[in-house]
């Protein structure tokens, strides 16, 4: 056998350790109908842990520094607060009742949360504990995108069919746009330019241009054997690693569709786990991982080869995804 010169051992160590260090990182998922929130490894791709939270946890998201996990849980009508180190809650935020989906500032200082039963969107100052302001929004608010500025608050109305723009800085809606029905996630792009809605029931995404504020383009969806009622835009992930791909969850389709975000054509549909719902990158985004409810389990996609490589089983009706890019342990 031929030996190894120093520089391919050089070489293969850094590989290793570039490896290494690349897949070490925590994927957080909450499952709703457990009350528990699932930790998988990012290098091993198996559940490390497993902690009982509060009432049918929803949404979920890390702090900036991601020391701790905020969670909605929906029906206790609060956010939980988790300590990442120690795995245990510490302290509860106020929200409205039933919130569902929430996203942070920049600054990582406010929560603006969407209260999903009475039509208001709160904002919490994270340090403080306290909530500042209750924002008046459609019926049924859901979705939170906030632009990379900070400048631009986005919420979805459900039952109004609305993206409402909000102003962070008067904290006033500022447009309304009028998309197609049952409006759930939405996400601006790395620039800001543009906001990309799911329609669940409508089965679109609108992709709304942050400056008009009026819809741009309008994706929809065919998959061969799928009735077009199957086929339910949920999830929205936009890469911001130069790739220009976005990536739908198609719920019941049990599909991700892929997106060419400058042609907006759809490249490629990839079979997942059943009802899929949400979607998170790894740290590098070179994997996708998907929460499928009725499969209680989370698909893991390779991006680099647009395929799925493995399916974790997690909790009852996974629902929500964080990714932390450091491993706990």
């Amino acid at each position: 056998m031929r030996k190894k010169t120093y520089v391919q051992c050089v070489a293969s160590t850094v590989f290793l350790l570039f490896a290494t260090h690349a897949s070490a990182y925590s994927i957080f998922v909450s499952n709703e109908k457990d009350n528990t929130i699932s930790i998988i490894d990012g290098e091993t791709l198996e559940v490390a842990e497993t902690v009982t939270v509060g009432e049918r946890p929803r949404g979920i998201v890390l702090s900036h520094d991601n020391a701790v996990l905020y969670m909605c849980t929906s029906d206790d009508d609060h956010v939980e607060v988790l300590d990442v180190k120690t795995l245990k809650v510490t302290h509860t935020l106020p929200s409205g009742p039933d919130p569902e989906l929430m996203q942070l500032n920049p600054e990582g200082t406010k929560l603006y949360i969407a209260n999903e039963d009475d039509n208001l969107v709160t904002v919490v100052n994270v340090d403080d504990r306290t909530k500042e302001v209750e924002i008046p929004v459609g019926i049924e608010p859901e979705g939170i995108g906030v632009s990379p500025d900070g400048k631009w608050l986005v919420n979805t109305s459900e039952t109004t069919n609305m993206a409402h723009f909000i102003n962070t800085d008067t904290l006033k809606i500022e447009a309304n746009v009028l998309v197609d029905t049952r409006p759930r996630v939405a996400q601006f792009t790395g620039d800001g330019s543009e906001v990309w809605v799911s329609s669940e029931i409508g089965g679109t995404v609108s992709i709304i241009d942050t400056e008009s504020k009026e819809i741009k383009h309008k994706l929809s969806f065919e998959v061969r054997g799928l009735a077009p009622e199957a086929i339910q835009p949920v999830g929205v992930k936009l890469s911001t690693d130069g790739s220009n791909r976005a990536y739908i969850a198609l719920g019941p389709a049990a599909r991700v569709a892929v997106v060419n975000m400058q042609t907006y054509e759809i490249e490629k549909y990839l079979l997942v786990g059943q009802r899929v719902w949400n979607l998170e990158f790894s740290p590098d985004q070179d994997r996708l991982f998907t929460t499928n409810g009725v499969s209680g389990d989370v698909s893991v996609i390779d991006l680099k080869k647009l395929r799925v490589i493995k399916s974790i089983k997690v909790g009852r009706f996974p629902w929500g995804l964080a990714v932390s890019p450091d491993k706990r342990g």
